[in-house]
């Protein structure tokens, strides 16, 4: 018997300690020097912009006029905001901006039927590039301008970097660090030895008619995850745009931040089950893109991480306590990776105090793994407020 809770332990073991190493091993990549802008380019790109505003009533005006202060010429973008289900009020409020407005009936509730039936009508040559934003994000007046030179350059898909614009509760605090962790482990670090960063689901930019050719295939609520398996499958790099700030507001609750995290769960999981038959072929062809993507999704959520690690330790700690020095081990990695991570501006007093709600969030995560199933094909609205 004790023989075989130690080969468990050290299954278990082994699975954490791969993926802090992972993450360690990012974190530090991510501290150094991020590769210099892309060049300011003379030569201007027609982009469409997209909002997709499934009952974004409280929000989506003041996004669109946030948006309207864009430095680039006016002449060469278009915003289409995404109707689905808004109020009346709110799209005559709309119509009194330099924009369109497209309702829509999208029976599945997902973003990535909004974005087919955004973009079915128009004429593959109409836009060079289009970039999608959600309905409560707010960027500054030099974001297209960016978009363009980095396009010009040579980018034909991109992520700028989300960032809190709402971080009052310790929900939303906990939810920006964990954003400004994901842009360290997923997008600066990964981008500093050449591979692809991670989409977003907003503040994404593509070249327009790729774009256009490849939106009809993607059905589920993790669109961006079947974004980036397309265009890593085909050799396609993701550049992460790490001065272009996308301020996105941040879940303040814990009931929203468990849906939300569902979702996210769910299309994680089901996008890694739909991409693993293609891992052989994208070893024996050297796409270590793709494969480092894979290994990604395999990985388990930082919260379940942090507390299957914990709970190792204590239970180690109990059975035999020499099992445990390892996972105290590892648990001082894993705070290293986060502390690399997290910004300085972020780790604070309030972060700190934050922290006391962790365990009760591995608990909802915890739970969210056993109802997964469905979630994947229909969208979870999360307010945020």
């Amino acid at each position: 018997m004790i023989e075989f809770v130690a080969i468990l332990d050290w299954i278990l073991f082994l699975f954490a300690a791969v993926s802090v190493a992972y993450l360690c091993f990012f974190a530090f990549l991510s501290l150094r020097k991020q590769p210099d802008p892309y060049p300011c380019s003379g030569k201007k790109s027609a982009i469409l912009v997209l909002f997709p505003a499934y009952k974004e009533d409280r929000v989506i005006e003041a996004s669109v006029q946030s948006f309207l202060n864009q430095d680039y010429p006016k002449e060469w973008y278009h915003l289409l905001v995404v109707s689905d289900q808004m109020e009346e009020d709110t799209l005559l409020r709309l119509g009194r901006y330099p924009i369109e407005v497209r309702t829509i009936v999208n029976h599945s509730r997902t973003k990535a039927r909004a974005l087919q039936l955004a973009v079915e009508n128009v004429a593959s040559n109409g836009f060079d590039v289009v970039v999608i934003l959600d309905a409560d994000n707010v960027v500054l007046p030099d974001f297209l301008s960016k978009i363009n030179d980095a396009y010009q350059s040579g980018v034909i898909a991109m992520q700028g970097q989300r960032v809190a614009k709402n971080p009052q509760t310790d929900i939303a605090l906990l939810d920006a660090a964990s954003e400004a962790m994901n842009n360290s482990f997923f997008r600066k670090g990964q981008v500093v030895i050449g591979l692809s960063a991670a989409l977003s689901g907003s503040g994404m930019a593509f070249d327009f008619k790729w774009f256009k050719k490849h939106i009809p295939q993607f059905s589920t609520a993790g669109e961006d995850k079947e974004m980036e398996a397309m265009l890593l499958k085909q050799g396609i790099y993701i550049g992460y745009l790490d001065e272009v700030a996308i301020y996105d507001e941040k879940t303040a609750d814990s009931d929203a931040f468990s849906r939300q995290r569902r979702r996210w769960l769910a299309a994680q999981y089901g996008a890694l089950q739909r991409a693993l038959k293609d891992l052989p072929a994208a070893i024996f062809s050297g796409n270590w893109d793709y494969c480092n993507k894979l290994f990604q999704w395999m990985m388990l959520p930082r919260v379940l991480l942090l507390g299957l690690i914990v709970c190792m330790v204590m239970l180690t700690a109990l059975f035999h306590w020499q099992w445990s020095l390892k996972w105290w081990f590892l648990l001082f990695g894993l705070i290293m990776a986060f502390s690399m991570a997290i910004p300085d501006e972020l780790f604070d007093k309030r972060l700190k105090k934050a922290l006391i709600k962790v365990p009760y969030l591995f608990l909802r995560m915890f739970i969210n793994l056993f109802r997964l199933k469905g979630v994947n094909r229909s969208f979870i609205h999360t307010r945020t407020k």
